[in-house]
């Protein structure tokens, strides 16, 4: 909630996912979850994100979700940070450590009671630290040419 609620997958953002359109990352990676074209089009409607969190509890889980929820997570933010005003919004963040604190118990994606691996977090930085790059990189080109 409040200055940092940009950074939750819950956060409305439109995000192309594999063909279709997503209300949000959080839509996108329950989603992901399944391969039935019928299960992923009833997360591309216009639920609210935590609708479509309890939609992916429920999701038969395709053969090798664990291995690639990683690297799927990582693509929806990536998609989620091309949005300018969103890269602007994490850039803002600085170089501040981002973490996901929760109070559900989520340690893979965050930190609960002080404990957790704070993956979501580790993704936006890392995201972060891309754009922050991009941008710099821009710049000397930029300087490099009115030099010249």
């Amino acid at each position: 909630k409040g200055e940092y609620e940009f950074l939750s997958n819950f956060y409305p953002c439109k995000i192309e996912f594999e063909g279709s359109a997503y209300n949000s990352v959080e839509h996108g990676y329950q989603a992901a979850k399944s391969l039935d074209p019928e299960y992923r089009a009833k997360l591309a409607q216009s639920i609210p994100s935590n609708k479509a969190k309890a939609i992916g509890k429920k999701a038969v889980l395709h053969k090798s979700w664990d291995i690639i929820k990683f690297k799927v997570m990582e693509d929806l933010l990536r998609k989620k940070f091309a949005h300018p005003e969103l890269a602007e919004k994490l850039l803002a963040t600085g170089d501040e450590e981002l973490v996901e604190l929760n109070w559900w118990g989520d340690k893979v994606w965050g930190v609960c009671k002080g404990v957790g691996d704070n993956n979501l977090g580790k993704l936006l930085m890392k995201i972060r630290s891309e754009i922050k790059n991009r941008a710099n990189e821009e710049f000397v080109r930029s300087v490099g040419r009115s030099i010249t």
